[in-house]
C-alpha cells in the first residue's frame, strides 16, 4: 500500500483548513424537508437547525427551543433561544418556526415524508417573537421528540419556494455551524463556518462534503488524501484500515434496520411473481401469514450478520438495539428452520414453491447486494426461487414509491430513539392525509397495530407508554409485516490525527470532527 500524505494538524491552523468527508449516500436535495433519509437530513443538519437537537445517543438538547413545557394535555410552549441570527444576519423568530410547521406537509414534489412529526398539531400559536405554543388533537407527549427531525427555515426566503431554489442557494440560509456555498446532485456540497452560530464553533472554515457512493472509490479517496474521513467504510476494508496506523476507526450500534418487505398493494396478480412455469399467480401469495413467515424462517440472519456483513451487523428481529427505549427483550431473533418453511409453503398451497423477483438498492447500504443474493439462495433452498434485482439508489428509490416491487431489501434509521417511529412511518397505514406510513411504500396494513401505536403516542406516562409500545414491537414481529434482518453497526474511517464522535443515527456531520491535538 502506497503511503497517503497526511498533513500536520494543530489545534490553530485546524480553524482554517478545509475537511473533505466522503459519504455513502447521494443526497437528493438541499431542501431539508423533502425527503426523511439520513443522508438528506445530515447535510441538512449543517446548514439549518432544529427546535430540539439529539446527540451522538439520541437524547435531546436544547436547539433553536431552549426550553419546553406541556402547558395543558394538547399544548405544548417552546421557549426559543434569543440572539439567533439567520445566515443573512436576519433575526430568528417564532414567526419562522410556524412557517417551517406548515410547510412541512406541503413541500413542492416531496411525498411528505416529515409529515408525521406535525400531523397531531391542530394550530401553531406565536405567543411573541421567541415563544411559540403548539396545540394538538389530543395528548402528544413525543412532540419535541417528533421535532427533533424538522428543520426550521427562514420565512422570509422560504414563502413559495421548491427544491431548486434550495439547490441554488437562493433559500439554503439557515441558522446552523455552517454557510451553504454550493450543491451539485450526485456530486456533493460546500459549506463555510458560520462565524455568527449561536453554539459552539466548528473546527472546519470550509467543508466540501463528497458523495461517494461506490466503495471502492470511497475507500481510495481516503488512501490518497483526497478526503479526511469516510462513512459506511467497506466491510471489506475494515481490518487493513485497522491495522495502518495512519488512519483511525471510530464506530458505533446504529439504530438503523436492514430489513426485508413483501406487496401489500395488490390481492390479485403481483408483478414478477409467478409459478414455476413463469405464469403469474392468480392471488399475491404475501397475504397468507403461513408465506410471510415461510420466508422468514428461511433466513440465516447469524449467517447475514456474521459472513456477508463480515461482523458489522447484530442479527435482529425487531428495529432497535438493546438498551434502547422501547425495545423490547421477549422478541428474540427468528428462528432459521428450513423444514418449517417448506410445512408451511405447503400448507399455504405451494407444495412446489413459486418464483419471485426481490429488489434491493446496490449501493445504500453496506453490502445491500450482497445481502439480497444472500437471501435469494436461502429462498431458493426452499422452493421459493428467487431472482435479484439490483438497482442504483437513484431508480430504485423513486420507483418503490409507486409500488413497483414485489419484494424489497430497504433500510430505516429510528432517529428518534423509539419505536414508534418505524411504527408510524413503515407499517402505519398509509394515509396521505393523515400522515401516518409516508414511507410505507409497500402498503401494509394492519388497524390493530395502528391502534397500538396512537395508544402509545398519546400516553403520557414514559413507562406506560414503553409497555404500548413493546406490545407493538410483539405484534410486529407476529404479524410480518416487515421482515427485520439485522442492524448496522455504523463505522467511519479518519486520518489518525483526527477525532470523530460515531452517531447511533449514522448522521456524517463535520461539526462532528475536530483535530486529535
Amino acid at each position: 500500500m502506497r503511503a497517503s500524505v497526511i498533513l500536520a494538524v494543530s489545534a490553530a491552523p485546524a480553524m482554517a483548513q478545509t475537511l473533505a468527508i466522503g459519504v455513502g449516500n447521494p443526497v437528493n436535495s438541499a431542501d431539508p424537508q423533502f425527503t426523511n433519509t439520513t443522508s438528506n437530513i445530515a447535510m441538512g443538519n449543517h446548514v439549518f437547525d432544529r427546535l430540539v437537537h439529539t446527540d451522538a445517543a439520541l437524547r435531546r438538547e436544547p436547539g433553536l427551543a431552549e426550553s419546553y413545557r406541556p402547558i395543558s394535555d394538547t399544548v405544548w410552549e417552546f421557549k426559543l433561544r434569543p440572539g439567533v441570527t439567520w445566515h443573512d444576519g436576519r433575526p430568528f423568530t417564532a414567526e419562522d418556526v410556524a412557517f417551517s410547521i406548515r410547510r412541512v406537509p406541503n413541500v413542492p414534489g416531496s411525498t411528505g415524508g416529515f409529515t408525521f412529526a406535525v400531523r397531531r398539531i391542530t394550530q401553531v400559536e406565536v405567543v411573541d417573537a421567541l415563544t411559540i405554543r403548539f396545540h394538538t388533537n389530543g395528548p402528544h407527549p413525543l412532540l419535541p421528540t417528533d421535532l427533533s427531525q424538522v428543520a426550521i427555515l427562514a420565512r422570509h426566503v422560504g414563502e413559495g419556494v421548491a427544491a431548486e431554489d434550495f439547490n441554488s442557494g437562493r433559500a439554503a440560509i439557515g441558522t446552523g455551524p455552517f454557510r451553504f456555498v454550493s450543491y451539485h446532485p450526485g456530486s456533493g456540497a460546500v459549506f463555510v463556518r458560520n462565524d455568527a452560530y449561536w453554539g459552539p464553533a466548528p473546527a472546519w472554515a470550509r467543508v466540501d462534503y463528497k458523495f461517494l457512493a461506490n466503495d471502492p472509490a470511497r475507500t481510495a479517496a481516503l488512501l490518497s488524501g483526497d478526503v479526511q474521513i469516510i462513512d459506511q467504510v467497506p466491510t471489506s476494508d475494515l481490518p487493513r484500515l485497522r491495522r495502518d496506523a495512519r488512519f483511525r476507526i471510530s464506530e458505533v450500534d446504529g439504530v438503523r434496520v436492514i430489513f426485508l418487505q413483501p406487496d401489500f398493494s395488490r390481492t390479485g396478480e403481483v408483478p414478477r411473481v409467478t409459478d414455476n412455469q413463469g405464469r403469474p399467480l392468480p392471488r399475491n401469495p404475501f397475504l397468507d401469514l403461513r408465506v410471510r413467515r415461510a420466508l422468514n424462517h428461511a433466513i440465516d440472519r447469524q449467517a447475514l450478520a456474521e459472513r456477508v456483513m463480515e461482523g458489522t451487523a447484530v442479527a435482529t428481529g425487531q428495529w432497535l438495539p438493546a438498551g434502547f427505549y422501547s425495545y423490547n427483550p421477549d422478541v428474540g431473533v427468528p428462528a432459521y428452520d428450513p423444514a418449517l418453511s417448506r410445512r408451511l409453503l405447503a400448507e399455504a398451497g405451494f407444495p412446489d414453491g413459486f418464483r419471485l423477483v426481490l429488489t434491493s438498492p446496490s449501493d445504500r447500504y453496506p453490502n445491500d447486494a450482497k445481502v439480497a443474493q444472500a437471501v435469494a439462495q436461502f429462498w431458493t433452498r426452499v422452493g421459493v426461487r428467487t431472482e435479484v434485482e439490483a438497482l442504483p439508489w437513484a431508480v430504485y428509490s423513486p420507483r418503490g414509491a409507486t409500488q413497483a416491487y414485489a419484494v424489497r431489501l430497504h433500510g430505516w434509521g429510528s432517529g428518534t430513539g423509539e419505536a414508534s417511529y418505524l411504527l408510524r412511518n413503515i407499517i402505519g397505514t398509509y394515509d396521505r392525509a393523515a400522515g401516518t406510513g409516508t414511507a410505507n411504500h409497500m402498503r401494509y396494513s394492519n388497524p390493530a397495530l395502528d391502534g397500538l401505536t396512537e395508544r402509545a403516542i398519546t400516553t403520557l406516562d414514559d413507562g406506560s407508554r414503553e409497555q404500548i409500545l413493546r406490545q407493538a414491537v410483539a405484534m410486529a414481529s407476529e404479524d410480518l409485516g416487515f421482515m427485520p434482518l439485522f442492524l448496522l453497526r455504523n463505522a467511519w474511517a479518519s486520518r489518525a490525527d483526527l477525532r470523530h464522535e460515531p452517531r447511533a443515527d449514522e448522521q456524517t456531520l463535520a461539526q462532528g470532527v475536530t483535530p486529535a491535538h
